[in-house]
């Protein structure tokens, strides 16, 4: 218990904090107009069309900062307080997205690689665990298959391991656009840029911790089974 505590406890107070940041950040240039006066709707439309990807839909979705670009329906999906609000966090948040939606048509190769290993990462993050507890409770039993299953488990993990290590630089690029996107001053101020830069850091910083959740996880369950595997 007391490694796992060890493994665990640090990203998980890294989370908590990242998004504390998200949710403060968020909700102070919520409140700051940007210059444009242009709702997460109308800058998203603009930031598309001017950077020609008038292809791309924008539609709503339910969820609370649930924004995100559907790369394989060509369509960017704003939450409700984003697409309807004129402030300085949603332009941020709608320009983040379209860097996206940019990538996508670059075929930016981080991108491209976080999308193919999307469907296995995902059975990974969600079935993983269980084949490591299943394998520990068959060997519980001495079956010694069972820490065969439970590697298995934490290949399928390593995978979502993965997937979060390579989403960063994606995140960070997305940003990085994001900002270029909004540095000519028509749409926000040079004083605005700031709050978008904070809430966009802010963001990555949830990212920065889901990967050393992850890590620290995977560390856990091979430190794990490599003890059992001595004791044989």
């Amino acid at each position: 218990m007391f490694l796992y505590l060890l493994f665990m406890l640090p990203p998980l107070a890294l989370m908590l904090y990242a998004q504390w940041r998200v949710s403060s950040s968020f909700k102070k240039y919520s409140k700051v107009g940007n210059l444009a006066g242009l709702s997460g709707l109308q800058a998203a439309r603009r930031l598309l069309d001017e950077h020609g990807l008038g292809n791309v839909q924008v539609e709503l979705t339910k969820g609370k900062l649930s924004d995100h670009y559907d790369p394989r329906a060509k369509v960017l999906r704003l939450s409700p307080e984003v697409a309807n609000t004129a402030s300085v966090a949603s332009i941020g948040i709608v320009a983040h997205e379209v860097g996206h939606a940019v990538q996508d048509r670059e075929f930016y190769a981080p991108l491209k690689v976080r999308n193919s290993l999307f469907p296995v990462a995902s059975f990974g993050s969600q079935f993983g665990f269980i084949l490591v507890l299943l394998g520990l409770f068959l060997y519980g039993f001495s079956l010694s298959f069972g820490l065969s299953v439970a590697w298995a488990g934490v290949a399928l993990f390593a995978v979502a391991v993965i997937f979060s290590l390579i989403t960063l630089p994606v995140e960070f690029n997305a940003s990085s656009r994001a900002m270029a996107m909004l540095s000519g001053g028509s749409l926000v101020s040079v004083r605005e840029s700031a709050g978008v830069k904070a809430v966009l850091g802010a963001a990555a910083l949830t990212y920065v911790a889901a990967l050393l959740q992850a890590v620290g996880q995977l560390l856990y369950f091979v430190l794990m089974l490599v003890g059992f595997g001595r004791r044989d």
